[in-house]
């Protein structure tokens, strides 16, 4: 269950990361996100942030919902990482 876990959270990170580079990308218009590593940036990230877009319009031009975007991933991530404390998780 700890390597579960583990593997979880690490994914987490990954992605986190993943949606750092994506957000700071938009800050390049010139950028074709048609092209390769462009789209498949793109199809891995923007399913995530279709989400929270739906529940964050954007804002005179902004778009906020990557704050919440990753404020889900590092609360999943703090969750996942304290249950690893537990004593029942630890003896599995």
């Amino acid at each position: 269950m700890n390597l579960l876990i583990t593997t979880l959270v690490t994914f987490l990170t990954i992605y986190s990361y993943l949606l750092i580079i994506r957000v700071l990308l938009t800050w390049f218009p010139s950028i074709n996100w048609y092209n390769q590593p462009f789209s498949a940036l793109s199809q891995i990230t923007d399913p995530y942030l279709n989400l929270f877009r739906s529940i964050i319009p954007t804002l005179g031009g902004m778009d906020f919902s990557p704050i919440l975007a990753f404020l889900a991933l590092n609360l999943a991530g703090d969750l996942l990482r304290s249950l690893t404390t537990l004593p029942f998780v630890q003896g599995l």
